[in-house]
């Protein structure tokens, strides 16, 4: 099943979409909103679903042409928004860098942090920044949403507890993030507004794809229309989505509606640092990456940061090549009070 929401209020309207993305049908009728649908998922899931075979058999009078650019984030503000750092490749070029190692504990317990969850932007809309020296970069990631999770959640008992699948743009301000963590207290203005997909999908739409709580697939990163990364989610994974969940779980319930986030999608090249796709490699999921591997091997950051009227497109293809949760296409903007 795939779900969106589109723009309307703070919140959106519920919509099914088509497998192949091309028609929706209002659903709001069975829950207004993504939200509510969550609170009542196991009542209204069901309801949902059948609504979304009718559509895909072309028998639902009513439907509509679905716009992605028409969309918000399938949750435009969510109650809780927990990201985590499954790929320690991405955690070991970031310390190497600048001449630190991974604590051993890194990859036993993974990394996460709370993000600011009340103004995701829509999977077209403009990243803004009052000023480039903050550093503006993309970070492409999977993100998983969950119904109510109990305490102390196993990792096996977790995976049920996955309802919905995104993809997502983390924005992250470079030039801020050390600042803030010398504090020793963690991401508050160095994390923009993020944007999902448009569509968030259940887990069997992917098929062979979902398994182990990962995607066996590539995600594709374009910069500037421009291949940049087509890393795949599934290798070089220290953590899947079901060890995430069950971390944030470890102390408190976790609330129906929460997303948690893989990290920046990150692969080794031949065992070593990554490769640009015009080498041979797969590219990158962030701006930060490659200039650590600048760093690394020439002793400098050459690749800048984004700039203003720069855009970045996330998006991810099944085995024939379709899209299965539409584009994220962000172009930065300088921001006017």
């Amino acid at each position: 099943m795939k779900l969106a929401s589109l723009k309307d209020g703070r919140d959106g309207q519920l919509v099914i979409v088509s497998r192949d993305l091309t028609r929706a049908a209002d659903a709001s009728d069975i829950a207004p909103t993504l939200q509510a649908a969550l609170d009542e998922w196991d009542v209204v899931a069901p309801q949902l679903e059948a609504r979304y075979e009718l559509l895909n058999a072309g028998k639902i009078s009513g439907d509509m042409a679905f716009e992605q650019s028409a969309c918000e984030s399938p949750l435009p503000r969510a109650y809780q928004w927990l990201d985590g750092s499954a790929y320690l490749n991405h955690v070991e070029l970031v310390r190497k860098a600048r001449g630190a190692v991974v604590p051993e504990s890194f990859y036993e317990d993974p990394l996460m942090y709370h993000g600011g969850s009340d103004t995701f932007i829509g999977p077209r809309d403009a990243i803004v920044a009052a000023d480039l020296a903050y550093g503006i970069d993309m970070e492409a990631e999977i993100t998983v949403i969950t119904d109510d999770v109990p305490m102390g959640v196993s990792t096996k008992d977790a995976e049920d507890h996955i309802k919905l699948i995104m993809l997502v743009n983390d924005v992250s301000l470079r030039g801020l993030i050390p600042g803030e963590l010398a504090k020793g207290f963690g991401f508050v203005q160095s994390k923009a507004s993020c944007a999902f997909s448009p569509v968030a999908v259940t887990p069997d739409e992917l098929g062979d794809a979902w398994g182990e709580s990962t995607i066996d697939l590539p995600l594709l990163v374009d910069y500037n229309d421009k291949p940049f990364g087509k890393a795949n989610v599934k290798t070089d994974m220290t953590f899947n989505m079901s060890e995430l969940v069950a971390h944030a779980a470890k102390t408190r319930h976790l609330c129906a509606g929460t997303i948690i986030g893989s990290g920046t999608v990150s692969n080794k090249f031949e065992g070593g640092e990554g490769k640009k796709i015009e080498h041979g490699g797969v590219g990158y999921s962030c701006i930060a990456e490659i200039r650590m591997i600048e760093k690394i091997q020439t002793g400098e950051f050459i690749t800048p940061f984004m700039s203003y009227g720069d855009k970045v497109g996330i998006e991810m293809n099944d085995a024939d090549g379709k899209s299965i949760f539409g584009r994220i296409e962000n172009t930065v903007e300088k921001y006017e009070p």
